[in-house]
This record gives C-alpha cells, structure tokens and sequence, in this order.
C-alpha cells in the first residue's frame, strides 16, 4: 500500500443493515463492470439482494467501494450458499484484494452458515482461480450475457 492509499476496510453486512450508501456504491460498481465494460446487458437488480438471510462483502478503501459480493441464503438455494456478484473494481486488480474476498466470503459462508456447500456461477476462465479455493465443477460450460460460464461447488470441508 502506498503512502496515499488508506487501508482496505471490509464489512460484512446482513442486507437490512445496508445504507442507502452501500447500496448505492455497489449497484454503481456492478454496473460499471459487468454492465458497462464486460459489455453485459442484464437485470442486475434481480429481487435476490434483499432476499431471506443474504449477506454482502463490502471493501472500502477511503469512500470507494472497491470489492463486493453477496451470499444468498440457501434457504432460498436449493440448501446451498450462493456466491455472486464476485466484482473487484479496476483500480484495485492485481493487488490481491479478490484472493482476500474470496478466503473472507467463505469465512462468513462457514460462520454463518455451517455445513452448507457453496455454490457459484464463475467465468469459464476462472475455474483454475476458484479451484484454489476447493471449488469443482458441477454443470457443463454454458453462455450466460455472452460469456461463458461454469457452475462450481464447494462441498463441506471435514
């Protein structure tokens, strides 16, 4: 981190106790990278960010977000927790912030919800990525917004 950079701020946050503010810093993230410069013309706002007992990770740095991602409830999942909306903003890439979310989401995943495995839809190009991480492909790839995708599974860990 240099000297100008404020430290990275994580939370982790039941959907109820969002701001308007994080709301608004993360739908305005995940619209500038999967929207605007992945090119991917979607609902993004799907009736699930506020769904059951869903969680987000934020990461702040000063007042930017800079990394997000939900955990939906499995209650609503087919009894899996799913990870989704896994964004890192441009300016924080190669910094190692997305190995940092990942390892705290699944931290919160095992809290929050013990024994359940997670699920989540990664971009083709990604399974070595989330392979470090324990999770195994479970579905064939298939086109979602016109990027390949795989679904993965992390299974209970003993």
């Amino acid at each position: 981190m240099s000297p100008q950079q404020s430290p990275v701020i994580w939370q982790i946050k039941h959907h109820s106790e969002l701001s308007v503010a994080d709301v608004y810093a993360a739908l305005k993230l995940r619209s500038a990278v999967f929207v605007v410069e992945q090119n991917c013309i979607y609902t993004d706002i799907d009736g699930l960010d506020m769904l059951g007992d869903t969680v987000h990770l934020l990461a702040w740095q000063g007042d930017t977000l800079v990394a997000y991602l939900r955990m939906l409830d499995p209650v609503h999942n087919d009894a899996n927790v799913v990870i989704g909306r896994v964004v890192t903003d441009p300016s924080a890439r190669g910094t190692g912030l997305g190995h940092t979310m990942l390892a705290k989401a699944l931290d919160a995943c095992a809290k929050r919800w013990p024994e359940v495995p997670v699920y989540l839809s990664a971009q083709a190009h990604l399974q070595g990525y989330y392979g470090r991480y324990g999770f195994v492909p479970c579905s064939e790839i298939y086109l979602e917004d016109g990027i390949e995708h795989i679904g993965m599974r992390r299974l209970i860990s003993s």
